[in-house]
């Protein structure tokens, strides 16, 4: 038995709730941005790991290090607020298509993933998303799909600066300085 002040249960998001493969939707995601990233700072065109996106050069994607992606990453989202990243996240979210499966990655979740935690809600359980992947791309889409609301998922965040914009408070994201190691999901860029 669980109190039921104690009844939360934790999910990760890629590949126990929905499809990870080629590559993380977020990775995707990214790509997809940079041609947006470019229109904003034309520099970008003709710097790595940019430049390779932007000419379709496959061959030099599939050697992106976890540096490169986490650069696309940061600049997918970087100088927008936070409310404006989730409304560029959810419109890519009804468009974008899987590479394989030619659906949107919305609908390729696990459906007994789904079932576990409707059943988990209906017994007094709160169902949060923990992710390695980011918090606020998660946030964007996490109760239309998952129900889930975005208070309850925990994930990577990066810097965000406050200012206050007409009279109005502001969180943004700011540019990142990149330094990791290791892999953050790329598995292939050929397709398949």
């Amino acid at each position: 038995f669980v109190p039921p002040a104690q009844r939360i249960a934790t999910f990760d998001q890629d590949g126990t709730l929905w499809v990870e493969q080629p590559m993380y939707a977020q990775v995707h995601f990214a790509l997809d941005r940079v041609g947006d990233v470019v229109k904003a700072q034309p520099a970008l065109a003709g710097e790595a790991p940019f430049k390779a996106v932007v000419n379709g050069d496959r061959e030099a994607m599939a050697r992106f290090g976890s540096e490169d992606l986490l650069k696309i990453v940061a600049a997918s989202q970087s100088g927008l607020t936070i409310e404006a990243f989730h409304e560029v996240v959810k419109a890519w979210a009804a468009s974008a298509k899987h590479p394989r499966y030619q659906r949107p990655y919305t609908e390729l979740v696990y459906a007994p993933m789904l079932e576990a935690m409707q059943y988990l809600r209906s017994n007094g359980y709160r169902t949060y998303i923990v992710t390695g992947g980011g918090q606020e791309f998660v946030r964007a889409f996490a109760e239309a799909v998952y129900g889930v609301p975005p208070e309850q998922v925990v994930g990577m965040m990066h810097k965000v600066d406050y200012a206050v914009r007409d009279g109005k408070p502001a969180l943004t994201f700011a540019p990142l300085d990149v330094a990791v190691d290791g892999d953050i999901g790329l598995h292939e860029f050929t397709g398949g």
